[in-house]
């Protein structure tokens, strides 16, 4: 259900601003939206684990709210992201 660290590291690689970036919001929401997914694939197979489906909820809130923030602060940073990680349609 987690990341691995090393899927973390290549995460935060793709999407960091600058050498050292870990907590850009754009790096923040691309560890948020692959631990989604990850939980995402395990619901298919486990649809009665609400506890872990309360962790989902919550991720996907703070990533909507790192979303406004990121939108608020800089539309063409929201932009590109959005359409880096294929989130809307």
């Amino acid at each position: 259900m987690t990341i691995t660290a090393e899927k973390k590291q290549e995460v935060i690689k793709d999407n960091a601003r600058e050498k050292g970036d870990t907590g850009s919001p754009e790096v923040q929401v691309a560890i948020l939206t692959e631990r989604i997914r990850n939980l995402t694939e395990h619901f298919k197979g486990h649809h009665k684990d609400n506890h872990s489906r309360r962790g989902l909820l919550m991720m996907v809130n703070k990533r909507r709210t790192l979303l406004a923030y990121l939108k608020k602060i800089d539309v063409e940073r929201y932009n590109a992201l959005i359409q880096k990680l294929g989130l809307r349609k």
